[in-house]
């Protein structure tokens, strides 16, 4: 089982901080400030272009894509990406109570033709009322994952090439129908921490999503749902949701993550966390339980840090070490059965150099890499590092303030 390696495309907003969008009044959407905060980056589509590039020339094989209030929208936004790249997918998420089952099924089916079969797919059944209502949907949190159910049941049902018929309690169809399936069919991948989630992760998805807990819990959730799968008849295989700082040194990565940390003043600390605490998503809380929100014992495991949970919602947790310290806990959790690793830093466009420079090297030398054919590959390297990115600094496509 070799390991897939995935990064991020920041549709709402990059930056040196973890601050980024918060740092405007309104969200981002027309970046109007409450204070000047430097290196700071809208989410425009030559800026996500420099990134989705990066990601293909340092060998990731697909970039996730979020969905979200202050997103921009994933569907719209990746099918142009694919158009300024040859060989990366797109991980595209989205809500299903939102969209018709049988419409997402021929919007998928259109995307892969149009990507030539780049497309998966992250569903995102929501863990805040808040934000559902505010796209039309009242469901609470354990309705949703019914009706994700009935969704992908429906999604896969009409990609069988003749009329589909369903009946449940969220959807009715009568012959629904995709007139040409996608080829080849969308990986699904789904994550969910509660009850209600894992049995329709069990009947339904491809591969289950974890966020970056530590190894113990981590493999508390895969024999839930490996073992739930089971009794469906099913396999499924698992991903983690990870941020990554990685350095040619171990010291350079934690004084970059001290960095991060020092940017973040106790009121936006107090104000995310009180936000964040809202939350009805299991997940959510389980990510709020490992700091706490205190910024003592920030490091939950070993080179597991929660600082960016400490004003970040969703993935909260960055493996922050030396390349070969990165590595060791990639091949850690791989061990414990996790095959696709979604990561990013901030900024997500230096990160990737980091990280695919320095990491990817590590991993493929332990054998745990499928090879793509790279613009890197064969570079002489440098200390350490490829000659392409001299002196130990990460290469840069563009500047940054």
């Amino acid at each position: 089982m070799s390991v897939h390696l995935h990064w991020f495309l920041p549709t709402g907003g990059d930056g040196r901080t973890l601050v980024d969008r918060h740092a405007y009044t309104d969200g981002g959407i027309k970046r109007d400030r409450i204070t000047p905060v430097s290196g700071v980056r809208a989410p425009d589509i030559e800026y996500l272009a420099q990134i989705a590039k990066a990601a293909e020339q340092l060998g990731f094989e697909a970039v996730l894509t979020p969905t979200g209030t202050w997103c921009e929208d994933a569907w719209l936004t990746t099918v142009a990406l694919t158009q300024v790249t040859d060989r990366l997918k797109f991980l595209v998420a989205f809500r299903p109570g939102v969209i018709s089952p049988v419409l997402a099924a021929q919007m998928a089916a259109t995307y892969q033709r149009i990507s030539r079969g780049r497309l998966l797919l992250n569903v995102v059944t929501g863990g805040d009322s808040t934000e559902q209502r505010r796209f039309g949907d009242a469901l609470d949190h354990d309705r949703r994952y019914a009706r994700t159910d009935e969704f992908l049941q429906i999604v896969r049902g009409v990609w069988g090439g003749k009329p589909f018929d369903f009946q449940g309690e969220h959807y009715q169809v009568e012959g629904g129908l995709t007139a040409l399936p996608p080829d080849p069919l969308p990986e699904i991948f789904f994550g969910g921490s509660s009850a209600a989630a894992g049995p329709v992760a069990a009947r339904n998805v491809d591969v289950y999503l974890t966020w970056g807990e530590p190894p113990e819990q981590v493999k508390q959730k895969i024999d839930w749902i490996r073992g739930l799968a089971e009794q469906q008849g099913r396999t499924v295989r698992f991903g983690i949701r990870l941020h990554t700082i990685s350095r040619d040194s171990s010291k350079e990565a934690w004084a970059t993550a001290n960095r991060l940390l020092d940017d973040l003043d106790p009121e936006t600390v107090a104000a995310a966390q009180q936000a964040l605490g809202k939350s009805e998503s299991v997940g959510q809380q389980r990510m709020l339980a490992l700091h706490g929100g205190s910024r003592d014992k920030l490091e939950i495991s070993p080179n597991l840090w929660a600082g960016v949970g400490l004003v970040r919602g969703g993935a909260g947790t960055a493996l922050v070490g030396s390349h070969a310290e990165v590595a060791d806990r990639i091949e850690e959790y791989h061990a414990l059965g996790v095959e696709h690793f979604v990561l990013s830093g901030y900024p997500h466009l230096e990160e990737a150099y980091w990280f695919g420079e320095g990491v990817r090297p590590e991993l493929a030398a332990r054998g745990l890499l499928d090879e793509l054919a790279s613009p890197l590959t064969g570079v002489p390297a440098a200390n350490g590092r490829p000659a392409s990115a001299p002196g130990g600094a990460p290469l840069l496509v563009a500047g940054g303030r």
